[in-house]
């Protein structure tokens, strides 16, 4: 089974930055794509950013030019730097990927991670 566990969500004031980090583990599967996506009290889950194995990105219209998505594969780890962090970015981020294993798929997503940006 493929477990993600999200970590680096916190407090912090507008303008100001945090990185969050995603860390994949089992075996016996594969990973290509990741995403990070967000939820907002009683607004629905939103896809934030997504990055293939090759390393191309996609971002949110709301995200881009202060979030940056990567990846170490090595180390099976995605992160999320947010630079410039305003109110409206406060949610639950979500670490989520799809994992190939040898005969099913399996949609896996992190517990979450708070992100608060208030002053």
């Amino acid at each position: 089974q493929v477990q993600l566990v999200e970590s680096g969500g916190g407090l912090v004031q507008p303008g100001g930055s945090l990185r969050l980090s995603c860390a994949a583990s089992g075996s016996g599967f594969s990973i290509n794509s990741m995403d990070w996506y967000r939820q907002a009290p009683g607004k629905e889950r939103e896809l934030v950013a997504h990055i293939t194995s090759g390393g191309s990105t996609n971002y949110a219209d709301s995200v881009k030019g202060r979030f940056t998505i990567s990846r170490d594969s090595a180390k099976n780890t995605l992160y999320l730097q947010m630079n410039s962090l305003k109110p409206d970015d406060t949610a639950v981020y979500y670490c989520h990927t799809v994992a190939k294993g040898p005969i099913f798929n399996y949609d896996t997503w992190g517990q979450g991670t708070q992100v608060t940006v208030s002053s």
